[in-house]
Parts: structure tokens; C-alpha cells; sequence
């Protein structure tokens, strides 16, 4: 009995390759499927990379050695406030590099001329500020300068990011604030780690105690230590700035804040994940089901290449190639598709764009594994049929 011809790799991509172009409308329909679930992983996996790699340039540049003291609650209730010295009682503990104040003025409201009703301020506020609050925040000077030792004791004011851009001012305008004009010498670049900042009018702490009534209470001291003694710092932090009352110190740590948000990110891509995973798996049933109907389209093709010696695995092999090749186009274009949504999308948002080498190459991987899994019914129901009841119908 002759031996059946032995078809080489190259026939068998051949002759699979073959039953998709007879089929092109169908092909793209059924890679549709694939090519979303996996362009909606890889979107999903570059974005959040892109969104993380972002945020670990924000605190490589801010520094994650930033801690700020405010006063908490009396134990009797109501508000505490800390003491007028307890920035110098900072200053003096030894990994501390530097230390800067900020005071916000009760009541003081902040408008762009003296006509606008008293009711529409906006949420913005007055703060008296100590001259090195820039260096210690981390945050730039965007537009004009920034306080001097001059223009601290006089009606000279910076504006936060946010109430420039809402009142509309710029330096060399004057602001209407806590009842009186101040010149807008400068603005203030957005501050992520001290977003209270970027609603508020800064004013020097001499004007401030002079002109606006302001007690000289610190309401936040931002303090910068030593890489390494942060946590150490932050122990004693409390019972420096206020050591009669610790307990109604509080101490943050603003880089915690970008930690928990990078955090949630983490979990809401697995939940994303989930969903392109879900798309996926419609994408697979799809291409289960176009296998499922061409066997049955073809069993007279079926047929007559067994009757012309076609073994039974020939006829799975065909069979699970097409599915295989069917997926990977599907892969193939939804990497693509992701890889380019991600870039649109972090381009857009000035983020760099990181798309991990695993995403892309496991795409394709997945793909293949889907389409395996996808076809292998379909092709075992395809070499089982015989020459006579194929060629029958």
C-alpha cells in the first residue's frame, strides 16, 4: 500500500492560507473580534504604563522627602493651631534641609477688582508665605518672580496656578484681596504636592501681619530632609513644632498621596483588563464558529482531497492553520491598534509613551493560543469526516 505524500510546513500555511482568501469578508469580520480584545489590552497595559512611568518622573523631580505639619483638633474639640516658633523649632532638627511656611489669613477673600459681590470668591484664599517656600515645595515660578525680602513688607502678591488662570491675571495687574489691592508680581506653576497652593494669593508674612491682621500662625510648614532620615524626621516631627500638644500635630506626607493614586490606577487597569480579556474570548468564539461553518461549507472540498489521499491529520492540520492564521491577523493589527492608541493617548497628555515589549509579544502569543483552542474542534470534526459521506452531500 503507497505511503501518503508527507505535506511540508510551507503547503500546509499554503492550503490554510488559501480557505481565508476564498473568504476575505468573513476573515475580517472574525478577526475583528480578536484584533478589539487584544487592541483594548494592549491600550489598556500602555496607558497605565505610560501614567506610571509619568508619575515616577513627577516624584524623581519633586523628591519624595517632603513632609508638612498642620494643626489638627484640640482633644477638647475645635481647631488647634501651631506655634509662631515651631518653623524655627523645625529648622533645628538635623536632617532637615529646609523649611518653609505658609499661614492662610481667615476670612480673606480674593477677587479680580473691588466690584465683584463678596459672595463670588471662588474658593480662593489669602495666604501669607515665607520667601523660601518655592525651594522647599519644589514648585517654579511660571510667570514674573517671586517674593524678596523688599516686596514682602508691601502689597506685592504671587498667585497659584488656579486663581490665575480664574481670575484672568498676570503680573503687573493688581488683585483685590482681604479688601485691598495687591500687585501681581508672579505666578505660580501648578504645585502637585501642595495643591492648596494653586487656589491661593501669596502674600509676604510682614505685609501680612501688618496690613491683613494675620496672628502669625503657621497653617502648613512644608519641611525637605535628608533622603534617608524621612521617616525618622517624620517621628519627630509632631512633638517639635508643637511640644506641648504633639497629639494635635499632623503630620503627611505628600508623595503618599501620588503613591495611592498610582495604586488605584494599578487597580482599575486590572479591571480594564478583565473587560478586554471578555473581548477577547467573544473574539475566539468567533473565530470558533467561522471555522465550525466553513467545515461545513466544505465538506465536498473535505472530500475530495481525502479521496485523493489526504491523510486525516492533513485535514486537521489545514484546518487548525487557518484558525492560527485567522487569529494572528486578528492579533497582529489589534497590537498595532493598541500600540497606536496608547501613543495618541500619552502624546496627548504629554506623557511618555511606554508600551512594555511583554504586552506586544504576548498579544500575539495569546492570539495564537485562542486561535489554537478555537479551531481544534472544527478541525477534528473536519478529518474525521470520510471521502463517501463527504462527497455525498
Amino acid at each position: 500500500m503507497p505511503r501518503p505524500a508527507r505535506l511540508r510546513p510551507s503547503d500546509v500555511v499554503r492550503v490554510g492560507g488559501a480557505g481565508l482568501r476564498a473568504r476575505p469578508l468573513r476573515v475580517v469580520l472574525s478577526a475583528l473580534g480578536i484584533a478589539i480584545g487584544i487592541a483594548a489590552m494592549t491600550a489598556v497595559v500602555g496607558v497605565s504604563a505610560s501614567s506610571r512611568s509619568e508619575l515616577d518622573r513627577q516624584l524623581a523631580e519633586l523628591g519624595t522627602n517632603l513632609l508638612t505639619v498642620s494643626p489638627g483638633t484640640r482633644l477638647g474639640g475645635g481647631a488647634a493651631s501651631l506655634p509662631p516658633e515651631s518653623v524655627d523649632m523645625i529648622a533645628r532638627v538635623g536632617p532637615v534641609r529646609q523649611v518653609a511656611a505658609a499661614g492662610e489669613i481667615p476670612d480673606a477673600k480674593v477677587y479680580r477688582n473691588d466690584r465683584v459681590p463678596s459672595v463670588e470668591s471662588g474658593g480662593l484664599t489669602v495666604r501669607a508665605a515665607t520667601l523660601d517656600l518655592p525651594a522647599a515645595v519644589g514648585v517654579q515660578v511660571a510667570d514674573g518672580t517671586w517674593l524678596n525680602a523688599a516686596t514682602a513688607r508691601y502689597p506685592a502678591a504671587v498667585l497659584g496656578a488656579t486663581t490665575a488662570r480664574q481670575l484672568g491675571l498676570s503680573p503687573g495687574t493688581r488683585v483685590w484681596a482681604a479688601g485691598q489691592w495687591f500687585t501681581v508680581v508672579g505666578v505660580l506653576a501648578p504645585a502637585a504636592l501642595a495643591p492648596e497652593l494653586d487656589s491661593a494669593t501669596l502674600v509676604g508674612w510682614p505685609v501680612a501681619q501688618t496690613h491683613l491682621d494675620f496672628d502669625g500662625h503657621p497653617t502648613t510648614v512644608y519641611t525637605r530632609t535628608a533622603d534617608d532620615a524621612v521617616e525618622p524626621v517624620r517621628a519627630v516631627l509632631a512633638a517639635t513644632a508643637n511640644p506641648s500638644a504633639p497629639g494635635e500635630v499632623l503630620v503627611s506626607r505628600p508623595s503618599d498621596a501620588l503613591a495611592a493614586r498610582q495604586a488605584t490606577d494599578r487597580a482599575f487597569t486590572g479591571l480594564l483588563l478583565g473587560l478586554g480579556a471578555v473581548a477577547l474570548l467573544v473574539g475566539g468564539v468567533g473565530v470558533a464558529n467561522t471555522m465550525v461553518i466553513s467545515v461545513l461549507e466544505r465538506r465536498a472540498e473535505i472530500g475530495l482531497r481525502r479521496s485523493l489521499g489526504a491523510t486525516r491529520g492533513q485535514v486537521r492540520g489545514q484546518f487548525v492553520v487557518e484558525s492560527l492564521l485567522l487569529s494572528l491577523i486578528g492579533g497582529v493589527c489589534g497590537v498595532v491598534v493598541g500600540i497606536g492608541v496608547t501613543g495618541g493617548y500619552a502624546g496627548f497628555q504629554e506623557w511618555p509613551v511606554v508600551v512594555p515589549v511583554w504586552v506586544s509579544g504576548g498579544g500575539v502569543v495569546v492570539t495564537l493560543v485562542v486561535g489554537a483552542v478555537a479551531g481544534l474542534y472544527p478541525a477534528v470534526r473536519a478529518a474525521r469526516l470520510s471521502p463517501t459521506e463527504a462527497l455525498a452531500v
